[in-house]
């Protein structure tokens, strides 16, 4: 009988568990918003509700809101499905969506890259949706928002590594077309 230090973890399953990637102006919060009403009447679909430290936004995503001192402990207690740290803020994906992936049914998060070789060691099922567009067209919409100039949005999309390397289960979507083609794409990679 093999011992139990030396018994590969048992991945968590059997439903899946889908992280929605992709650089900034790629268009991911519209796609899921979209996704998520084609899908309204499906029981076995959900839509993970992230867990943020900073402060909610009705303009940005809408999510809960954590102290710096909330996410140390869920980390440090394992209480969370995911979690990752970028830009200076804590991500939070609930543990409350693995029990949706223990009973069969699919969970749809806004992911980070920074997050999918672990999701990939900890699910049955991990699939990775890049949703990406070109460059010149990624600093179109980030120049559309005003927050930067048009050349150090490029600069910044020319250095970011804007293609996820050795990530099994990725489906590249390349949203240059309508929300709605945009939609059947991301509906076909996941077979629904």
């Amino acid at each position: 009988m093999p011992d139990a230090a030396t018994e590969p973890e048992r991945k968590l399953g059997p439903g899946r568990m889908v992280l929605v990637v992709g650089p900034s102006g790629a268009g991911k919060d519209t796609l899921m918003s979209a996704l998520r009403d084609r899908l309204k009447d499906r029981q076995d679909i959900y839509f993970a509700r992230r867990a943020i430290t900073r402060e909610c936004d009705p303009e940005a995503e809408d999510h809960e809101t954590l102290t710096r001192q909330e996410f140390d402990r869920l980390v440090t207690d394992g209480e969370t499905a995911l979690s990752w740290e970028a830009h200076g803020l804590g991500y939070v994906i609930p543990k409350t969506y693995d029990a949706c992936i223990a009973a069969g049914d699919t969970v749809i998060a806004n992911g980070s890259r920074r997050v999918l070789q672990r999701a990939a060691e900890k699910y049955e099922t991990a699939i990775v949706l890049l949703i990406t567009a070109p460059v010149d067209i990624l600093a179109d919409r980030l120049a559309a928002r005003g927050r930067e100039s048009r050349a150090d949005i490029e600069k910044r999309l020319k250095r970011a590594d804007l293609e996820p390397q050795d990530v099994a289960n990725l489906v590249r979507i390349e949203n240059t077309g309508t929300v709605e083609h945009g939609v059947d794409e991301m509906l076909t990679a996941l077979r629904l």
